[in-house]
């Protein structure tokens, strides 16, 4: 699978509408209770781009990202205005934000994770396509150095230390992200006249596995 590591016009992606979906699967009982399992392990994101298009500046800007893009073709990184940061929307990225490993003191790479959390229930979200120079990371409740201690891979998500942490040292991470996507459409159908009366195109997009 081709994926562009360039960012969706932000500016565009503010005002869509979107977020998670899951599948779950229920079998009716003849007894009237129900089985439910699903095939999938994490949840998909979707949006409408179309949404964010204020004007027909926004919709050319459009246009040239989904041509340079080949419509469906290549995949390309998304803000998710409601859920791009290991924190709270409001709050500010720490390194102690999420736990993503337990040092052995051998492993030395640990990929970026964030969780859900509700009552009993806990979802672990992989983070593959965090945004550059916004990583903290940490040991054993100790900050260490960008680029000196530890260095990211920034199209997998992937921390790998200089020095494996030690046994038992609890490895944490802080960092703002993107949603790795594409168009779910090879057409996009624009009116001009539709547009300045308040109807706005649908772009659909997907989030990607990768």
């Amino acid at each position: 699978m081709a994926f562009h590591e360039i960012r969706f016009p932000a500016n565009l992606s503010f005002g869509s509408v979107g977020g998670p979906e899951r599948r779950t699967e229920i079998v009716a009982l003849t007894n009237g209770h129900e089985e439910r399992r699903t095939p999938w392990a994490h949840s998909r994101r979707r949006y409408d781009a179309g949404l964010g298009l204020r004007s027909l500046d926004d919709v050319a800007a459009l246009i040239a990202f989904f041509e340079a893009r080949a419509g469906q073709m290549h995949g390309f990184r998304w803000k998710d205005w409601a859920d791009c940061k290991s924190c709270a929307p409001s709050g500010t990225v720490s390194f102690q934000d999420q736990e993503i490993g337990m040092g052995d003191g051998v492993r030395r790479e640990f990929a970026l994770r964030k969780a859900y959390a509700s009552g009993p229930g806990r979802y672990w979200r992989p983070v593959a396509k965090p945004v550059e120079g916004t990583v903290l990371a940490g040991v054993g409740q100790v900050e260490l150095r960008a680029g000196v201690d530890f260095a990211v891979d920034w199209a997998t998500g992937v921390i790998r230390f200089a020095a494996p942490p030690e046994p038992g040292a609890l490895v944490t991470a802080g960092f703002e992200f993107d949603v790795p996507v594409r168009f779910d459409t090879d057409r996009i159908a624009v009116s001009v006249a539709s547009f300045q009366a308040g109807d706005l195109p649908q772009v659909p997009v997907v989030e990607v596995r990768l």
